[in-house]
Order: structure tokens, then sequence, then C-alpha cells
């Protein structure tokens, strides 16, 4: 036994209920193995397979090397989520607040998921993905929502009570699929002779996994919909320029991310001051020194050592930190508005949209580092990251007749509001708990309002019914 851890309607389907006991969750044969899974915690009829392997370990020679794709032959324990790639811990919550900064009771909660690296436990061999599905081996196939996180390409993590599929598996007549990529200076590392967007790497060869995978597990293999907010937002559109020759995708949903907000992309010479600041601190030498031995000496110190030599800046860039996409012509390019206008991307449906209010995030996560800015800023940074990019990016969908949806996220419930005063709203990041339905198992203070319960029942649907049929489903 091995494992790598011991404007349209909500559409309403049928639910198929054919797993009924633990005993009857089937094990899934894979590329990566034959893979045993679970009942989902709570569930009767959704089953889980956690922590599958879709690539090899990225360590020693691997490690800053672009993902190799994992084929095993031996059973996989997918009971566990696999481990936490290394990650930017971007929010400490002191345990001294106090009644000045206005949170509310539920404020600790909803912030610590939104971390999500309270209890996880972290290792390079980080790269797998989880699948949620009901009756795998019954009916007709299923589409597949593939969800990417975020957390500034820095942090983040599928071991997550906020992202799990559980629930609207157990709602709706999909499939949904999780994964783990590299992330900060493993995933982006910067240095002048690595590939420079190994996190985006990642999550292509996943998409490549499921693609070959997913049918297995009940999925429609060509009714894939990746979807993703903030970074994982922004990961699905960089995949929609990306990989244009072999799209694989029926369809996009990007929350609140788009490569169009400014300073998404390094340029070359920025990620190499990055990674080099890096290497100085660690002994492995500098800009000045042969690149070849930099990345030697640097793939010869543990992941802990590397993690502590990041210098982490405060206030907005220590939200994203050093490290991220850079422009290397391939991946990530320096031209979206002319490849837009060139009709130089993925042309199949897109979701897209923004909140209301994401300052209503970060406001609260700053007061904790004791950092105010004025609101004049806050409503400059919505404006430039996030409205008009979604804007703009959906403008370009548009003008080559692509199917194509455009939203402004408003919600704002008392069981998710951070603040009082100023009011969170809807902040960054707070439609996705009513969308997977996890919103009462991130906290349990305040209860739902009979209003969010009809609201979490419309966007789950507008979600799915996108999966469904990314062409149509939103006209019906």
């Amino acid at each position: 036994m091995i494992g790598r851890k011991a404007t349209a309607l909500a559409l309403s389907l049928p639910l198929s209920l054919s797993i009924e006991s633990a005993a009857a969750v089937p094990s899934i044969q894979t590329q990566s193995g034959l893979v045993n899974g679970r009942l989902a915690t709570g569930s009767s009829h959704v089953a889980e397979y956690l922590g599958i392997p879709y690539a090899q370990p990225p360590v020693g020679e691997l490690r800053w090397a672009p993902p190799q794709s994992y084929n095993g032959s031996d059973t996989i324990d997918g009971t566990e989520f696999g481990y936490t790639c290394p990650a930017q811990i971007t929010l400490v919550i002191n345990q001294t607040v106090t009644a000045e900064y206005h949170f509310t009771q539920q404020a600790e909660d909803i912030l610590v998921s939104i971390s999500g690296q309270s209890g996880v436990e972290y290792s390079e061999d980080c790269l797998t993905l989880n699948v949620w599905t009901k009756g795998p081996n019954s009916g007709a196939k299923r589409p597949v929502l593939f969800w990417i996180y975020g957390g500034g390409f820095n942090t983040g993590t599928t071991n997550n009570t906020g992202y799990s599929g559980r629930h609207i598996v157990e709602k709706e007549d999909v499939v949904m699929v999780s994964v783990n990529y590299r992330l900060n200076i493993f995933g982006f590392p910067g240095a002048p002779n690595t590939s420079k967007n190994l996190g985006l790497l990642d999550q292509r060869l996943a998409v490549e996994w499921v693609r070959d995978n997913i049918e297995a597990f009940g999925g429609d293999p060509s009714r894939i919909t990746i979807f993703g907010q903030s970074a994982g937002g922004s990961s699905v559109d960089y995949y929609s320029y990306a990989w244009t020759a072999d799209p694989i995708v029926a369809g996009f949903i990007a929350e609140s991310g788009t490569v169009y907000a400014p300073g998404s992309q390094n340029n070359a010479s920025t990620s190499a001051k990055a990674w080099y600041n890096v290497s100085s601190t660690l002994g492995c030498g500098d800009a000045s020194s042969d690149p070849d031995s930099v990345l030697a000496c640097m793939r010869s110190k543990d992941w802990q050592t590397i993690q502590g030599g990041i210098q982490i800046p405060s206030g907005i860039e220590g939200v994203t930190g050093s490290f991220g996409p850079t422009i290397d012509e391939t991946v990530v390019f320096s031209d979206y508005i002319a490849r837009s206008a060139a009709g130089n991307f993925i042309q199949r449906p897109m979701l897209i949209g923004s909140n209301h209010n994401e300052a209503g995030l970060y406001k609260p996560i700053l007061d904790l580092e004791g950092i105010t800015y004025p609101e004049a800023l806050w409503d400059y940074l919505q404006f430039i990251i996030y409205t008009c990019p979604s804007k703009y990016r959906s403008e370009a969908s548009v003008s080559k007749s692509v199917p194509t949806w455009r939203y402004r996220y408003f919600g704002s419930f008392p069981n998710l509001k951070l603040t009082t005063i100023p009011d969170s709203g809807a902040w960054h990041g707070s439609e996705v708990p009513l969308i997977l339905d996890t919103d009462m198992d991130i906290q349990n203070l305040v209860q739902r309002t009979d209003a969010e319960n009809k609201i979490a029942d419309y966007l789950r649907g507008i979600w799915v019914a996108f999966a469904t049929d990314p062409e149509t489903g939103l006209t019906k």
C-alpha cells in the first residue's frame, strides 16, 4: 500500500444515489495506480478520492523542473489529503485582537479557513489532486468542475474545509476535482536557467490527468470546466491563452482574477532579482555567480531553509509576495491586449466577474498587522485590479463572439461578515463558500438566512448549469 500521506436561472439536476455505504465505494483504476476512496464525511452517497499523485515528486533534480507525469501500478490510499506544497504564510491571527477593529465573532474562524494553512502538513511531494463523485460506475457521464485555489501564488492548499467538493457533488449532478500546485519560489522561481511558471505547468498536467482518467470516476472528459478564485481565477485566464493548440477544457470560470490586472506578470529581471535575493541570503551566490552553480547549491538545500530565506514584505505587497507568474512568452505573455485583438486565445465559453467590495477581506488582514490605507486607495485598487480587468477580459471574448457572461457579486450575509465597521460586504472570496456550500463548515457561530439559502442555490445552479453546457447552459 502506498500513498503520498498515510443572467440565468439555477439549474436543478436529479441526484443519482448509488453509493449507500463505505463498502460500496469502489476502487478506481487510474494511470497513477488503483485508488481507494471513502465516503465523504457526513455523506451517505458521495465518494471522495484524495491525495492522488498526478506528477512525480518535484524533488532533487526535479525541483525547479517541469512536472513529470506520474504513472504507477501500486494501490494508492485515497482516504486522506496529500501534503500541502511549501507555502508562504500570509496571515497569522493575532489572538489579542481587540474590539477596536470591529471584527465579528466568526471572523477568526473564517480568516483561518481562508489562510488554508491551519493544521496541514508540508512537503515538496505535494503534486496531488482530489476527486468527489456520486456513483462513479452509474449512468451518463457528468460534467467536471476543476477547482484551482487562490492565495497570490504564494500560499494555498486543497486541504481546506472551504474548498471541499462534498456538498456541491451531493446536491448537483457533477464531479469535482481540486488540485495542488507548486507555490512561491518553488512554483515560480525566477532563476534564469529554469522554467519560470512551474505552478501553471502543474495545473496543466493535472488537467491532462483528468482528461485521461476522469471517466472512471463518472466524469465526462469532454466537459471539463476549470474554475478558480483570485490567483486561481488568474490561473484560469493564463490557461485560456497558453494552451490554444490543445485546449482540453470546455469552459472557463474566473472569479476575481484575470491576466489583465496591473502587475500580474513579472518580467524576467524582476523575478531573477527575487531569486538572487534568496540565493545570496543562503550563501549560494548572486547575479554575478554562475547560474548553474547557484541552482545546484539551491537544490542542495532543504525546502525549509529555502522558505526561510524569503523576505516577506508587509502591507498590500505581502498579500502576493515576491514570486509569481513571469513572462516567458510560452505560458505567460507580454502582449495580452494584442493576443486578444487577434483572437489568439482559447475561444470557449467564459463566466467571469468580481465582488463588490474585494477590499473587505484585505482591510481586516492588514488591520491585524496594524496597517491602514485611505479609502480612496481601496476604491482605486477595486477598479484597477478587479472591476476593470474583468470588463476588459470579457470584452475580449465578446469581440470574437465567444459565449461570455460577466457578473458582479453583491452578497453580504451575517454568517460570512468579517467586520461591522467598516462593513466587509461582498469581500474577496466570499462567493466561494456559497457556491461550494461550505460556509457552515468553516464557521458555525452564525446561521444562514433564508435569503442566503436562496442565493446560494442560485449561485451554485449557475456554476453547474455553465459546466453542464458551457455554450447554452446559461441561456435556458
